[in-house]
């Protein structure tokens, strides 16, 4: 006779998919579940790429140099993502220490709690808020807090946004066209692009990514409507190759990335969010206070830059980085999405 306790042993298939290996993004159990696969993992990470639907934090041992947190202080994530900045900083905190992290991706938020409290670091030491990075006031303030001893920002988009085709912030894999990094607010870039004029696209393809073939991409863009990924690509690069036989390869695929890029700042108003929260920033810092910012666009890099040099002018900040801070070659071989990343920091002055 069977014992009963076997069935609930018995572990559940995997779904079925044609092919040899998963090809669509939720079929690739591996990826999406590391913890029971970690020889496939490190052999993806020894690659030089990052799993689908993890993360890996960029610079930590350079952000811990920067913010140098100690014990018994406090610290505010400002994009929490996969938590990986955070736990870092965290275990600096301890004894006494303890890190708001917040996060306006609703989905992504609760797995990286999740990650965090199987870490350890119960509810007395971190805090997670749903929110923008420009709401660091307010997440202070829902603590009881006025200050923080240290403040991160990393600015670049997780590999979890960009990995999911659902998310539509990459066009790897056919996705809607949406970029949205809280997909219940705001609207999507399919309906930015059906909204705005030509003329004011191509302005935004310039602000947001210095594109040198805006109004060409933009009347490529308004020619017809686009609700997917692929379609938003196929219609940038075919266009853009048919129309300039004279660029290569290369600047076709250069220019396609940053139309997304420039999309995906529009949906989420991403610089108005950076701009309000460098104003707000100095008051959120406690007197010797340490923030370090991680950029990965240069008009972002800029406005920090801008910010924290007009605070030394000022008095506010008592000292700040000379010049940016890039990821070693290592790191980069290692993790090609560290390529593009710039880190700043600043300390208040007390």
């Amino acid at each position: 006779m069977s014992d009963p306790s076997d069935e609930t042993r018995t572990r559940a298939r995997r779904p079925r998919y044609p092919g040899r290996n998963p090809r669509r993004f939720h079929e690739k159990y591996k990826e999406l579940h590391p913890e029971a696969y970690p020889e496939d993992v490190e052999r993806v990470l020894a690659s030089g790429r990052t799993p689908a639907g993890t993360h890996r934090p960029i610079m930590v041992a350079e952000v811990l140099e920067c913010l140098r947190p100690a014990p018994g202080e406090v610290a505010v994530d400002c994009t929490l993502g996969g938590g990986g900045h955070a736990r870092a900083i965290l275990a600096r905190l301890q004894p006494g220490g303890r890190l708001i992290g917040m996060d306006v991706d609703p989905l992504e938020l609760p797995r990286a709690e999740a990650q965090l409290r199987a870490a350890g670091f119960g509810p007395d030491t971190f805090t997670p808020h749903l929110g923008n990075f420009a709401g660091l006031v307010g997440a202070l303030a829902a603590e009881g807090l006025a200050a923080a001893d240290v403040v991160l920002a990393d600015l670049g988009v997780s590999s979890m946004q960009l990995d999911n085709p659902d998310r539509g912030f990459s066009y790897k894999v056919p996705g809607p066209l949406d970029m949205r990094m809280n997909p219940s607010r705001g609207e999507p870039a399919s309906q930015l692009l059906s909204r705005v004029s030509r003329e004011a696209l191509a302005a935004l393809l310039v602000a947001h990514a210095d594109e040198p073939h805006a109004d060409l991409i933009a009347g490529l863009l308004k020619a017809q409507p686009i609700e997917t990924t692929h379609a938003a690509e196929r219609l940038v690069r075919t266009g853009l190759t048919a129309a300039r036989p004279d660029l290569s390869r290369t600047d076709v695929k250069m220019s396609v990335r940053r139309t997304f890029q420039a999309l995906r700042i529009a949906v989420n108003d991403e610089f108005a969010s950076l701009d309000w929260f460098l104003r707000a920033l100095p008051d959120c810092l406690a007197p010797g206070g340490r923030v370090a910012i991680l950029t990965f666009h240069s008009g972002e890099d800029r406005r920090v830059k801008k910010a924290f040099q007009a605070g030394r002018r000022a008095g506010i900040y008592a000292d700040i980085a000379d010049r940016v801070i890039q990821s070693t070659m290592e790191e980069t071989r290692a993790n090609r999405r560290a390529s593009s990343a710039k880190l700043r920091w600043a300390v208040r002055a007390g």
